[in-house]
């Protein structure tokens, strides 16, 4: 046991040493930029993204925006079952996401997928509708990012090759967005 612990906090140790930080300094001055100018953020995954995208909505649209007068406009794409589930029973799960953002989403929103492999489809397809719409993408990844960070115009990519580890990441950057905005927003 031992063991399985000291290579989980040494896989995070090395991870955070080496993330680049300049990524999410730009995720950072993107979301700023967003809620400045009343843009929507749209945040969706699967699984263990899924839960880390709604974590995003907390974490960004409730506590960087509590008490302030510019707040966050975001909006979680797997946390309405009812949509998600119609879609994925009467037409295919592979477009839960790009269906919603069709009824949802207008040029200059922000878009943002949380894929693990960096290859779940139904996000690929609603990041690349974005894009073909004007939209700003960004893919926070694990492993080499897969396709996710090869169409995102933004990347958060642990580069990491365990799918844990890299949702670990994932949830830390969202803490760290929050706390890097708050800080903004109080030397502003």
């Amino acid at each position: 046991m031992d063991k399985v612990i000291e290579k989980y906090v040494a896989l995070l140790k090395n991870l955070f040493e080496a993330f680049d930080k300049d990524e999410i300094i730009e995720v950072a001055n993107i979301l700023i930029k967003a809620r400045d100018e009343g843009k929507t953020i749209f945040v969706m995954g699967n699984g263990g993204s899924g839960l880390a995208a709604s974590h995003f909505v907390a974490d960004i649209g409730k506590s960087a925006s509590y008490g302030k007068n510019k707040r966050f406009k975001v909006v979680c794409l797997n946390d309405n079952m009812s949509m998600l589930m119609s879609y994925a029973n009467d037409v295919s799960y592979k477009v839960v996401f790009l269906e919603q953002l069709k009824n949802l989403f207008s040029p200059g929103d922000i878009v943002i997928g949380f894929s693990g492999s960096g290859n779940s489809e139904n996000v690929i397809k609603a990041i690349e509708y974005a894009n073909d719409n004007g939209g700003i993408t960004v893919g926070f990844t694990g492993y080499d990012g897969g396709k996710l960070k090869q169409v995102s115009n933004y990347s958060v990519n642990s580069g990491c090759n365990d799918i844990q580890i890299s949702e670990d990441f994932h949830l830390m950057m969202i803490h760290l967005l929050m706390k890097m905005i708050n800080e903004k927003d109080l030397n502003s």
